[in-house]
């Protein structure tokens, strides 16, 4: 292969610059020379390693690797045989077998996409399989928001002042549920109703709440009796802080007695996003506000109101 790649460079140095054969050159080795590991086997820890230092969360490397590795175990080929055809057959397989919703099967693609592109640039295989496999279409389906009503139903049935701290902070601040757990004390500004959030990818940003979660945030943490680091504690703790998995049910619990439907802690986000988008935020300032990298993704999370499409239609179209 050394010999190929030498006789196609000594023709091509006559019409080219030396800065075109450099590229060339290289070009041909990632071509004819992918790097060949002990097996495939060793691939998946390496990508799960670099997807780790790019930032991404325990929770979704173990999901890339529950993912990547059933897709190993049914087409049984090392990663450069896999072709485009094998890999829509799996997404087609998979579901047919599992009933799955479109979204599920887009999302295994962009996991597939994001490790043969890594595979690719390592130069472990020439070309990716999952270049020719475009995304998947979704429906639109419109998802719901806490109306003012719920919020205040919300309120009422807390029953504890560290739920009703949580409830205005989420309401006001669409903060994820893991940076609300991850919050210190230290983090929260009080004078200037701001907190110092750790995102994905451990990036902060500050986020900002009103002034009733700050009267409720200041009532819950003077009425505790601990010193501990942490904003939330598990209620009756010494200072345990509280889990994501305990937020969640509380909500649940909150919203069983308060008779709002599924209530859970996106709900507060989605809601935050779509009432300032209604009110006339700037879309790129809702973007920086919830901590998204890109903004089409601020504008799945935000259902504008149709009432306002319509205003807006006939205020500059009309």
């Amino acid at each position: 292969m050394e010999t190929v790649i030498n006789t196609v460079l000594s023709e091509m140095q006559p019409i080219l610059e030396p800065h075109q054969l450099k590229v060339l050159t290289a070009a041909l080795k990632r071509a004819f020379e992918p790097r060949q590991p002990t097996g495939d086997q060793d691939l998946l820890p390496l990508f799960l390693a670099a997807k780790e230092v790019e930032g991404c969360s325990p929770k979704t490397l173990a999901y890339y690797e529950m993912t990547l590795r059933h897709m190993d175990d049914v087409l049984g080929k090392s990663y450069g045989q896999i072709t485009s055809d094998d890999l829509r057959q799996y997404l087609n397989d998979y579901e047919a077998t599992r009933h799955t919703s479109k979204v599920t099967i887009d999302n295994i693609r962009r996991i597939m996409s994001s490790f043969f592109s890594w595979l690719e640039d390592e130069d472990y295989i020439v070309k990716s399989p999952v270049r020719r496999i475009h995304r998947v279409k979704t429906a639109q389906v419109a998802k719901e928001v806490l109306t003012d009503e719920d919020l205040e139903a919300l309120r009422g049935a807390c029953k504890d002042k560290r739920d009703l701290a949580v409830v205005d902070l989420l309401a006001s601040t669409g903060m994820r549920i893991g940076e609300l757990v991850r919050l210190n004390r230290s983090d929260v500004n009080m004078q200037e109703r701001e907190c110092l959030v750790t995102g994905k990818g451990n990036k902060q940003r500050p986020v900002y709440f009103d002034a009733r979660a700050k009267l409720h945030l200041t009532e819950y943490l003077q009425n505790r009796a601990d010193n501990g680091p942490a904003l939330f504690v598990t209620l009756g703790s010494t200072g345990k802080r509280v889990t994501v998995g305990a937020i969640e049910l509380r909500l649940r619990e909150l919203g069983k007695a308060a008779g709002v439907n599924r209530v859970h802690p996106h709900k507060f986000r989605r809601t935050l996003a779509t009432h300032a988008i209604d009110k006339g935020m700037p879309i790129e300032q809702v973007q920086k506000l919830l901590g998204h990298a890109k903004i089409d993704t601020t504008m799945h999370y935000a259902m504008v109101n149709q009432n306002n499409v319509k205003a807006s239609h006939r205020r500059y179209l009309e």
